[in-house]
C-alpha cells in the first residue's frame, strides 16, 4: 500500500513538472546560447551569428527550419528590450502574451538589409536585365576602444520607400523597331519607344535602426554590407548600403595591424635607477610596467599578447611595443653637484662624430 502511494507521488510530481514546463514557455537564453546575466552586445552578437546560421534559406531540407528561426527572432525581440526582459524573467513567457510581437523579418533586416545575404548565392549573379538602384557608401567612424572590444552601434536611416499612389504610371520602356509597308515591296523600319503600363508609385521615407557590428579586430576601410538599403529604382530593386569603416586616431595609442605603439615619459632618476608602473589599456584593464635596469632613450620594450586581436582569428593577439622618453631636469646644476655626478658614475667622455642614418 505504501509503495502504491509513493509510486502515485511520484507520478503527480511528474505530471506537475511537465505542466510547469509547458506553461513556462520557451527558454529564451537558452535558444541564444547565452547567459542570463548576459549583455545586450552579448545577445546581440549571438543572434546575429544564429541568424546566419539558422536561415530557412540555408536549411531548406530541415522540416522545423521555420519554427527555429521563428523561436530565435522571439528570443532575440525580448531579451534585446529591457522591459520585456524584466516580464519574462519575472514571469517566463506566459507574462508576454499579451505584449505585442514584432516581425522577425524586420528584425533579420535590421543586421543584414531587406534582403538578408542571398544564401547560395549573390547580387552579382542575379538577372543583369533588372535594373538597380544606385550604391550608397558611408563612412563609419570607429574608435580604438571598438576594434579592440568589439560593439554594436546603431545607425539610423531615412530609407525612401515605393507606396502605392494613385493613377498609373509608364514603366519597362524600351526601344523596340516597327516596320510599315509603304507599298508593294516597299517598307519602312524605324525605332520607337515602346512602354508598359504599371500602377503608379511614390517615394516616402521611413525611419529605420539598422545594427552595425564592429567586429574585434576590424580594419580601417573594410566594409560592411546592407542588401537593398540603398537607393531604390522604381522599376526594379534598390541598390546596397555599405558602410566603410574609418578607424579614429587615439591619444595614447597607435595602431600597425595587429600591433599597437604607444610613448611613456620618464625621469632622468627613473631612467637611471628603474621604475614601475602601470598604462591602462583599451578596454580599461592594466599593463603592468616594470624596470629594475637603465632605461636609454628610445628604448622599446615588447609586451607580447597585449595588442589587437586578430580580425580572423580573435585569439591571436598583436603586441603592444612601449617606446621610452627620458625627461632631464630643468634646473641647472652646481659646480659642487655636477662633481657629485662625475664621482657617483664614474663615466669619462664619449663624444663620437657618425652618420646615425646609416645605421651605424
Amino acid at each position: 500500500m505504501a509503495a502504491k502511494g509513493m509510486n502515485l507521488c511520484n507520478v503527480c510530481c511528474l505530471l506537475l513538472y511537465v505542466v510547469s514546463a509547458v506553461l513556462a514557455g520557451r527558454d529564451f537564453y537558452q535558444i541564444l546560447g547565452v547567459s542570463k546575466s548576459a549583455s545586450i552586445r552579448d545577445i546581440k552578437k549571438a543572434y546575429r551569428k544564429l541568424a546566419l546560421q539558422l536561415h530557412p534559406d540555408r536549411n531548406q531540407d530541415d522540416p522545423k527550419a521555420q519554427d527555429k528561426f521563428a523561436d530565435l527572432g522571439a528570443a532575440y525581440e525580448v531579451l534585446s528590450d529591457e522591459e520585456k526582459r524584466k516580464q519574462y524573467d519575472a514571469y517566463g513567457e506566459d507574462g508576454l502574451k499579451e505584449g505585442h510581437h514584432g516581425s522577425h523579418n524586420d528584425i533579420f533586416s535590421s543586421f543584414f538589409g531587406d534582403f538578408g545575404f542571398m544564401f547560395g548565392g549573390n547580387r552579382q549573379q542575379q538577372d543583369r536585365n533588372i535594373p538597380r538602384g544606385n550604391d550608397i557608401i558611408l563612412d563609419l567612424e570607429v574608435t580604438l576602444e571598438e576594434v579592440y572590444s568589439g560593439n554594436f552601434v546603431e545607425v539610423v536611416r531615412n530609407k525612401p520607400i515605393a507606396k502605392e499612389a494613385p493613377g498609373k504610371r509608364k514603366c519597362n520602356c524600351r526601344q523596340e523597331m516597327r516596320t510599315t509597308q509603304l507599298g508593294p515591296g516597299r517598307f519602312q523600319m524605324t525605332q520607337e519607344m515602346v512602354c508598359d503600363e504599371c500602377p503608379n508609385v511614390k517615394l516616402v521615407n521611413e525611419e529605420r535602426t539598422l545594427e552595425v557590428e564592429i567586429e574585434q579586430g576590424v580594419r580601417d576601410e573594410m566594409e560592411y554590407p546592407f542588401i537593398g538599403e540603398g537607393e531604390p529604382h522604381i522599376d526594379g530593386e534598390p541598390g546596397d548600403l555599405r558602410f566603410r569603416i574609418k578607424v579614429l586616431k587615439h591619444p595614447v595609442f597607435e595602431r600597425r595591424g595587429d600591433d599597437l605603439y604607444t610613448n611613456v615619459t620618464i625621469s632622468l632618476v627613473e631612467a637611471l635607477v628603474g621604475f614601475k608602473m602601470e598604462i591602462v589599456h583599451l578596454d580599461g584593464h592594466k599593463v603592468h610596467i616594470e624596470r629594475d635596469k637603465v632605461t636609454k632613450p628610445g628604448a622599446r620594450m615588447w609586451k607580447k599578447g597585449e595588442g589587437l586581436p586578430n580580425f580572423d582569428n580573435i585569439n591571436i593577439r598583436g603586441s603592444l611595443i612601449i617606446s621610452f622618453d627620458v625627461e632631464f631636469p630643468q634646473t641647472q646644476l652646481d659646480e659642487q653637484q655636477k662633481e657629485g655626478i662625475r664621482s657617483l658614475l664614474k663615466q669619462g667622455s664619449v663624444q663620437k662624430v657618425y652618420n646615425g642614418l646609416q645605421g651605424y
